[in-house]
């Protein structure tokens, strides 16, 4: 019963990390192959809304 419920928990065990892996790949390839100039997108546009910010907190 042990190498029943041991086997069972190694393959959940893959089955979730080849899922998640599957995932950020699919995402990564997606975003390299239809992304274009999109890709910095959002990184722009944050910059561009945070632009004359004060700094707070810290040392820099």
């Amino acid at each position: 019963m042990a190498g029943y419920f041991a086997d069972f928990v190694i393959a959940s065990a893959l089955i979730v990390v080849i899922t998640a892996l599957m995932g950020s790949m699919s995402n990564t390839i997606g975003e390299r192959l239809f992304g274009r100039n999109k890709r910095k997108k959002h990184v722009e546009a944050s910059r561009r809304i945070q632009q004359g910010w004060n700094f707070v907190g810290g040392k820099k």
